[in-house]
């Protein structure tokens, strides 16, 4: 892999690779030692069952970061095999996305081209083909994840033989075991889900459909969906804040309780997926803050534009 153009000294850049496997602590551990070795700073490891996937959060020096998601990636094709991997969650490959994130002392453009960079030398050394997305696409219909996730893993093999759907790295069949890999760079995103009380996933699932973006009185910057947790044995509202500036999460948890409320029911509690910045949980319910753990806070200062 070719390095990165010299940068501040100071510059720091964050990565959140998210892999299909949420159930072998054991390998879940390998992949977050592997980040380490390489001198990133592992900030958070969040693993779920039903989901059967992980979000681990790191950052420092870009060219450390960039390293270490190659390292995390590579251990991740050697190790995971998508024929016999189910979950709720959307997914396309054992490494499903890498974005990576600017901070301080690090533009977007920056971030792009380590997206690129680190995507392609990961393509070359796992025969994994790859898809950019976000600010790292090229093409305007690539540039929203779901988009590009669209089918699923089982259904790569069909989709990968439109020309309009040639990976940006690697050739037009899917990687066996490992699928395809989706690499870009954005701003901070916050992954945020509610727990319910009830069992019942449609509600979950209507409750999703009233507050996401899509919807007609939807949330501005919002994605949702309603998923089951099997293993827990109630309905998930899952989502993710695509901007927490414009819509905070305390303004998506008031619309959701007084949505699942119509509903009969109530939310169990909150979880926060990885990091997010200090500031986006300032108007947060003081009754809900330890749902919140300090850690996964991380200071505004470090962000570009928070």
């Amino acid at each position: 892999m070719t390095p990165g153009k010299a940068r501040a000294v100071d510059a720091l850049l964050e990565c959140v690779p998210n892999v299909s496997e949420g159930r072998d602590q054991a390998l879940i551990q390998s992949l977050g030692e592997a980040v380490v070795r390489e001198g990133a700073r592992l900030v958070d490891v969040h693993s779920d069952v039903d989901h059967h996937r992980s979000v681990f959060t790191y950052l420092g020096a870009p060219d450390s970061v960039e390293r270490a998601t190659l390292a995390l990636a590579r251990l991740a094709v050697e190790r995971i095999d998508m024929r016999r991997h189910q979950g709720v969650h959307p997914r396309v490959g054992a490494v499903d996305v890498v974005p990576f994130i600017p901070l301080r002392g690090t533009s977007i453009t920056e971030a792009v081209a380590s997206a690129r960079r680190v995507g392609r030398a990961f393509s070359d050394a796992t025969g994994v083909p790859v898809f950019f997305y976000a600010d790292a696409t090229q093409h305007p219909g690539r540039r929203e994840l779901p988009v590009v996730r669209w089918g699923g893993f089982e259904g790569l093999a069909a989709r990968l033989v439109d020309p309009a759907w040639c990976p940006d790295r690697g050739g037009s069949v899917p990687h066996p075991t490992a699928g395809v890999s989706v690499f870009g760079a954005r701003g901070p995103l916050i992954a945020f889900n509610a727990m319910l009380e009830t069992a019942d996933v449609a509600v979950a699932k209507a409750v999703a459909a009233r507050v996401r973006e899509s919807a007609a009185g939807g949330l501005a910057h919002v994605r949702a969906i309603g998923v089951f947790l099997a293993s827990r044995g109630i309905a998930q509202i899952a989502m993710n804040l695509l901007d927490y500036r414009a819509t905070p999460p305390g303004t998506v948890a008031e619309r959701i309780e007084r949505e699942v409320g119509e509903r009969g029911t109530r939310v169990r509690e909150w979880e926060l997926v990885g990091c997010a910045p200090r500031r986006a949980f300032a108007t947060w319910p003081a009754r809900d803050r330890a749902a919140i753990a300090p850690r996964c806070l991380l200071d505004d200062d470090l962000f570009v534009s928070a």
